[in-house]
């Protein structure tokens, strides 16, 4: 049986985010076959995926390595999440479905319920559930791909500290859903805005101390430590 290329791309893109192929390691088509038990063509096919996702680069005469974006590119990519996240907000106030809303609904009181208990794990995945379903709402495949590939390289490039506040990070999602349901595009979109701006203070780049944070004003990595 085939394994379809989207699948292999799937399972190296996992890997790269999550550090097992480290940034700047060299990627063989006849090693990936082997680790995840294709035929080199599927791999083949992955890696030119991959390489127009930006994880992964071509060397002349080197073959396919990890990518190894600058602080400035990972900061791009935070301030490319705060104009489409809010931009998929208000379409899915237009667009949303009853399905769309009861799964909200149902991730916002789940994720409730966790913020009491202080389940920090759990809020982590369901608030990435939440605003997968959110964009999902928004009925437009070309935006839907663009916030599925900034999760991931966002994921891939930064560590997110866990929100001080767990319970009015919640109380936010919810009033965004409300935006939604009511099909009120330009409160979705500013409450989306607002929200996402105080999700990014959160970031941090991966490797780096906990005190090199990002600016929720100017979207810019501080390297040298404090706030820009």
């Amino acid at each position: 049986m085939r394994i379809p290329a989207q699948s292999v791309c799937t399972a190296i893109r996992d890997d790269i985010v999550s550090g097992v192929f480290e940034r700047g390691s060299r990627l063989t088509e006849e090693v990936l076959a082997r680790r995840y038990g294709v035929s080199r063509v599927p791999v083949r096919e992955a890696l030119r995926t991959l390489e127009a996702e930006g994880f992964v680069v071509t060397r002349r005469h080197a073959g396919a390595h990890v990518a190894e974006p600058t602080a400035q590119e990972a900061a791009d990519l935070l301030e490319v999440r705060m104009l489409l996240e809010p931009l998929g907000a208000a379409r899915a106030a237009q667009r949303r479905t009853e399905a769309h809303l009861k799964v909200l609904r149902g991730l916002v009181r789940l994720g409730q319920e966790r913020a009491r208990r202080g389940q920090s794990e759990d809020l982590r995945s369901l608030g990435g559930w939440f605003h997968e379903t959110l964009a999902q709402a928004s009925g437009s495949p070309g935006l839907i791909t663009l916030l599925t590939q900034l999760r991931h390289k966002i994921a891939w490039m930064y560590a997110v500290e866990s929100p001080e506040r767990p319970a009015e990070s919640w109380a936010e999602h919810g009033a965004i859903v409300d935006a939604v349901a009511r099909g009120d595009a330009e409160r979705a979109r500013l409450l989306t805005a607002q929200h996402t701006e105080r999700a990014i203070r959160a970031h941090r780049l991966r490797g780096q101390p906990p005190t090199v944070r990002v600016s929720g004003s100017q979207h810019r990595v501080n390297m040298a430590g404090g706030r820009a």
